[in-house]
């Protein structure tokens, strides 16, 4: 059994040289698990547990530590299952630790992993995954058939100012008493129910669309968020789009929605302009979810504050930005409001008329939808790619997360929403020697909401 016999010396020594690096970068999926499990380096139990942790870092910490009670295989098939995962850049790191600890003589039988040499099994997965040479960003949308994949699996870093996750700032009692006059209730516990969906494998017999490499980051990211904000989250992974179509019909239909104040929906895939993918390569139109959630179709939730965002291309092309022009930036006054306010002046008396009508009414009727606010990783109507990075996830849900996490407690959505466009529009990409060099990206937001929305984090008001 592998437990029986331990890793060689300089293996351990090489995993724990570069253990920090491994915790900081390293994704631990299913994928790498399975892979792992298949080569008798983990049993179903440990696999459970790992993948049972809560962050990616101690799942990354629970998988080192196994490892090197694993038997003398078990460097080698780690560090196979990093190529496997396109996690090239952190085999080569464990093999060049490894190989400096190496004695001048290898042992007959064994294997020797470096940069340039593979067991002959695995290497017909050289031309699956190629070594990286230049790391490159990645975008949301979809891939053509007939785009070349070199660089689609390659690592990146795109930038090096990403923020750190801080708790979420509690609301004060003072805040709160002075802000929920012109705000929707939030005062329920939980305040809501949250649904993430995520995509980041595609059948590759149904699509062209490659890994999503970050996307479990993002929804990591989002998962933590929304539980601290006091949101019961549910989480679904690589769905197909009935799949999508049955879990969003189900969650708009949940009765808990009832009792609770609002709810959130979190859509992450390549897409392309008004639809996201399903893992089957089919399309689901973005109007439809809105539809799913108005106040015909799911009248728990009228009147109620429903927030979406969306993390997907809405086209491949790249935002190259634009050379900044100096010179005053103030907008120039469109002459409107004073035409505006003589219509205004016009049609007073006929509003008198039927407000008086309209107040005999029993029933008050409400907009087919209303109450919604949908934040957007890139621009309506730019065909423009959304950017992500596969260590630290995309530039929109890391600056949703900062934001939230730091403004919640004192602004409204639509404010933290501003401030998120405007870190968005300061990130460039950082790739040096490619295209995607200085590439650039921007988000946008539409609301229907008609009241202030504030999350008043952490604050339950006495009953």
């Amino acid at each position: 059994m592998l437990g029986e016999c331990g890793m060689k010396e300089r293996d351990k020594r090489a995993l724990k040289k570069t253990s920090f690096e491994l915790c900081r970068e390293m994704v631990v999926d299913e994928l790498l698990i399975q892979f792992l499990q298949a080569d008798d380096v983990l049993t179903e139990g440990m696999a459970e547990t790992i993948l049972a942790e809560p962050t990616s870092h101690k799942r990354s910490w629970r998988l080192l530590s196994l490892l090197p009670k694993r038997g003398p295989r078990a460097f080698e098939s780690f560090c196979m299952a990093l190529k496997e995962t396109e996690q090239q850049h952190l085999c080569s790191q464990l093999i060049r630790s490894r190989d400096r600890e190496s004695t001048p003589t290898e042992s007959e039988g064994e294997i020797s992993l470096t940069q340039d040499s593979t067991p002959a099994k695995n290497r017909k997965d050289q031309k699956r995954f190629p070594d990286p040479t230049l790391p490159l960003p990645t975008q949301e949308c979809a891939v053509p058939a007939k785009r070349a994949r070199t660089h689609e699996s390659m690592e990146m870093c795109l930038d090096a100012d990403s923020p750190v996750t801080t708790a979420v700032l509690p609301c004060t009692p003072e805040f709160y008493m002075s802000h929920i006059a012109q705000a929707y209730s939030m005062s329920s516990s939980p305040r809501g129910l949250a649904l993430v969906v995520s995509n980041v494998r595609f059948e590759p017999e149904l699509s062209e669309l490659d890994i999503r490499r970050g996307g479990e980051v993002d929804e990591e990211v989002l998962r933590r968020l929304f539980t601290e904000l006091d949101f019961t989250v549910s989480l679904r992974k690589d769905l197909t789009v009935q799949a999508m179509r049955d879990c969003i019909e189900q969650f708009t239909q949940r009765p808990e929605h009832a009792v609770y104040d609002c709810c959130a929906v979190c859509l992450l895939s390549h897409g392309v302009e008004g639809s996201i993918y399903g893992t089957d390569g089919q399309l689901l139109e973005l109007d439809w979810v809105f539809e799913r959630f108005d106040n015909a179709r799911c009248p728990l939730l009228q009147n109620k504050p429903k927030m979406f965002f969306i993390q997907a291309c809405r086209g491949e092309e790249m935002d190259s930005g634009v050379d900044q022009v100096d010179g005053d930036d103030r907008a120039e006054p469109t002459g409107c409001e004073q035409r505006d306010a003589g219509r205004e002046e016009k049609s007073t008396r006929q509003n008198e008329t039927r407000e008086q009508r309209d107040s005999e009414r029993l029933r008050v009727k409400l907009p087919q939808r209303s109450d919604m606010i949908c934040g957007f990783a890139t621009l309506k109507g730019f065909s423009t790619a959304a950017m992500r990075n596969t260590k630290k996830g995309s530039w929109f849900v890391q600056e949703l997360n900062a934001a939230v996490r730091q403004r919640a407690r004192d602004m409204h959505l639509s404010d933290i929403l501003v401030q998120v466009n405007a870190r968005i529009k300061e990130r460039e990409g950082y790739a040096p020697g490619s295209a995607h060099h200085r590439c650039k990206e921007m988000s946008e937001f539409t609301s229907s909401l008609c009241k202030d929305l504030y999350l008043f984090p952490k604050y339950c008001p006495p009953s």
